[in-house]
């Protein structure tokens, strides 16, 4: 009970500094007047429809508050990654339309790697007995294969950060339970997760600058489509690849087995 107790405390105290930074926002000229303050507040997107509109407000309010819309983007990807709440797909999208292609992707390759960590060390400390009591086939399953391939463990994870399907969330949650090295850990999804990032974060720069539907077609949209295409296929090569030469994959793939998505 007292890890359970430890944990509700520690996402307490993160929501509630979250709700300060997206509440207590300083004044500008493009969130209004202290008249209008009851409306300077910020949210996460669900859709697309909420997350160009948000975008949109976040990209003139940088103009005069650069620190700060950087340190809320952080500290919001961070709060998603840490507690494992779907929804970080929608953030790396955000992170190429307010920070550019280059810029918006080692962002985001960084705070994925430091929010899994950050999850990765809650669980250790909280979550080890829940997450085996709710979920104990798939941590059966997952320690099975990880001891298969102990010698090829940070092949293994990079193989499971790549595949699609993979759960990154549960993935994060059980490393602890199944005595992955952090180092390894965070490296695997430093590395694994480029390709995913790459993709969301290219669409975010895509999106934003659109302006009419020639747009869509001018050399230089061209040339990030062809991008996201070619990087789409890195994965498959890998996987491929990995399971050929280094890993024990007598399944289909646990990663089907494990069964969700690839957010968070």
């Amino acid at each position: 009970m007292r890890p359970l107790l430890g944990l509700l405390l520690v996402f307490a105290g993160c929501t509630f500094a979250l709700y300060l930074l997206s509440t207590r926002l300083p004044r500008g000229s493009t969130l209004g007047t202290a008249k209008e303050a009851g409306d300077r507040s910020l949210w996460f997107p669900s859709d697309l429809a909420e997350l160009r509109k948000l975008s949109e407000v976040l990209r003139e309010y940088r103009k005069e508050h650069q620190a700060y819309v950087f340190l809320l983007f952080c500290s919001a990807y961070l709060y998603k990654q840490g507690f494992a709440i779907p929804g970080s797909s929608f953030l790396n999208v955000l992170a190429g339309a307010l920070f550019g292609p280059w810029l918006g992707l080692l962002l985001c390759c960084v705070l994925t790697s430091v929010g899994a960590t950050c999850c990765y060390l809650l669980s250790s400390v909280f979550g080890k007995q829940l997450v085996v009591s709710y979920f104990p086939d798939r941590v059966a399953l997952l320690q099975r294969k990880v001891e298969e391939n102990r010698n090829s463990l940070f092949f293994f994870l990079l193989f499971l950060r790549l595949f699609p399907m993979t759960p990154n969330w549960f993935l994060n949650l059980s490393a602890p339970i199944l005595n992955i090295p952090i180092v390894q850990f965070f490296f695997s999804v430093l590395i694994g997760l480029i390709p995913y990032n790459f993709i969301c974060v290219q669409t975010g720069s895509i999106l934003s600058t659109l302006t009419s539907l020639d747009a869509l077609f001018s050399g230089e949209t061209a040339f990030k489509l062809l991008a996201i295409a070619l990087v789409a296929l890195v994965p498959g090569t890998l996987i491929k690849n990995f399971s050929q030469k280094d890993l024990h994959l007598n399944e289909t793939s646990s990663a089907h087995h494990l069964n969700s998505r690839k957010d968070t």
